[in-house]
């Protein structure tokens, strides 16, 4: 079998990263990154793999970065067989009362609008390969934090894609991944800029990450990296956490 073609969106640091570290050790994949920057862990990884990754710089929000990102992977691997939708943003924090119509516009660019043009551009090869999408979707989906409407709302909605998603097309995997707290720069944000903005909830992230009990990133991140390859049609539509029964033969 040929190496497996995968664009990761958010590939610069934490989960996307990991991502992409598990689709070239494990699968010999070969990785479109799309990074708003191309910080030290993106280059190193470029350089190591200089024949497997190619890096399109641009922001999500921008049909034309999608467009770009799977032009490059059928120009340069001539297929595509899975995506890795993780690029996100948690802003903007506030209560509703508080709320900042545009920058909720602007989260909702980033964390749903922004899948719109990636899916829809990709489902022509995606259909052709059999392939999978993999979203990196929340807790807060199904669960309110105070702040947090934007984002919550945002990855309640992506799960509803990924159920549409999975409804019309029959020949494509769609997964949704919930892949808890895990210890990102996010998670970090979280300790420290939004304290007064979640009110007690805010307390849980803080004994969370003083007790040790943050998910390091790889763990959540080699089980979307292995749905992207091989998830089976069983589990398409489905929200599940990345650590649940059913995706128990993904997490390495």
């Amino acid at each position: 079998m040929s190496s497996p073609v995968i664009i990761v969106t958010g590939a610069s640091r934490g989960i996307g990263l990991e991502v992409c570290k598990t689709l070239l050790t494990e699968f010999s994949s070969k990785i479109v990154a799309v990074s708003r920057s191309t910080p030290a862990g993106l280059t190193s990884l470029k350089e190591q793999y200089s024949d497997s990754i190619e890096i399109v710089t641009g922001d999500v929000a921008s049909p034309e970065t999608s467009k770009n990102a799977v032009n490059k992977a059928i120009e340069k691997w001539g297929q595509l067989d899975g995506l890795v939708l993780n690029a996100g943003t948690l802003d903007p924090v506030a209560r509703l009362e508080d709320a900042d119509v545009d920058a909720w516009r602007k989260g909702y660019d980033i964390n749903f609008f922004g899948l719109l043009p990636a899916i829809k551009e990709s489902i022509p090869h995606l259909r052709k390969s059999k392939g999978r999408v993999v979203f990196v979707s929340s807790g807060a989906a199904t669960s309110a934090y105070e702040g947090w409407g934007c984002y919550g709302s945002t990855k309640a909605a992506m799960n509803h894609l990924n159920e549409t998603l999975a409804f019309e097309e029959p020949e494509i995997t769609a997964v949704s991944i919930r892949p808890g707290v895990v210890d990102t720069e996010m998670q970090r944000a979280i300790r420290e800029e939004h304290r007064t903005k979640m009110g007690e909830g805010h307390s849980k992230f803080i004994q969370l990450h003083e007790n040790g009990d943050l998910v390091p990133a790889e763990k959540p991140a080699g089980v979307c990296a292995r749905l992207a390859v091989k998830a089976t049609k069983d589990l398409s539509g489905l929200f599940l956490s990345w650590n649940s029964p059913e995706v128990k033969a993904y997490q390495g």
